[in-house]
């Protein structure tokens, strides 16, 4: 290598640029230093993370359908919310980069969607306010194969920086988006399926009760006899 006057530079000019290139290098490749009490906390959001995607997956793939599928949904939405309340009372967390890294693609789940939107299908559409502290209450429509899809996909995305051993970025970017997305639209979804099982069981309660009470009527009643 030569300079711009064709002199070669010094030799030890050249090693110390190619000793900060090494580093750099090194630096990119190495994952976050986080200490081991947050390291902890961090595979536990993951372990939820990965369980909720895959159960849901599985869901939508038809190993469990009718009344199944809703109370398994309702377990696994109920499960990961929990793990968003840990994530919403901590303390914010900070990236160690100024700006994300890259991830690479977010998971193509537009197949899943659909999936759920036909196992769905009677209850997939329901209402939402919006924001219970506006007056007068904003009402929003909405549909729980849509929210379902887009919850696993902001999960999946922090899940990404966590598998590239970039802690401190997936517990930022979880804690970020279940403030402002995913964490909203699993406490409308957690209502709406909530709201399903209760139907289901209540109403059949009801029917039967009424079915107890015509025939108790219809004994007693000397004209029927």
């Amino acid at each position: 290598m030569t300079d711009d006057n064709g002199a070669a530079p010094p030799a030890d000019e050249t090693r110390a640029d190619e000793i900060q290139a090494d580093d750099t290098q090194a630096d990119e490749l190495q994952p976050d230093r986080v200490d081991s009490d947050l390291e902890d906390f961090a595979q536990q959001i993951a372990d939820q993370v990965e369980s909720f995607l895959l159960a849901l997956r599985a869901i939508s793939r038809g190993e469990a359908d009718g009344s199944i599928a809703i109370s398994l949904l309702l377990l696994e939405v109920s499960q990961v919310l929990l793990a968003g309340g840990r994530l919403g009372v901590h303390s914010d967390f900070r990236p160690a980069d100024e700006y994300e890294p890259d991830p690479g693609p977010d998971p193509d789940l537009d197949a899943m969607r659909l999936r759920l939107a036909v196992l769905l299908e009677s209850v997939d559409a329901y209402s939402e306010v919006f924001d219970p502290y506006v007056d007068p209450p904003e009402l929003m429509s909405s549909l729980l194969s849509d929210d379902l899809t887009s919850i696993a996909t902001a999960l999946a995305h922090g899940l990404q920086h966590y598998r590239a051993g970039r802690v401190s970025e997936a517990l930022w970017w979880w804690q970020f988006s279940y403030v402002s997305t995913w964490g909203t639209e699993a406490s409308g979804v957690l209502r709406a399926l909530q709201s399903v099982v209760a139907h289901d069981r209540l109403d059949a309660e009801f029917e039967s009760e009424a079915d107890q009470v015509a025939a108790a009527d219809e004994l007693l009643d000397p004209a029927s006899s």
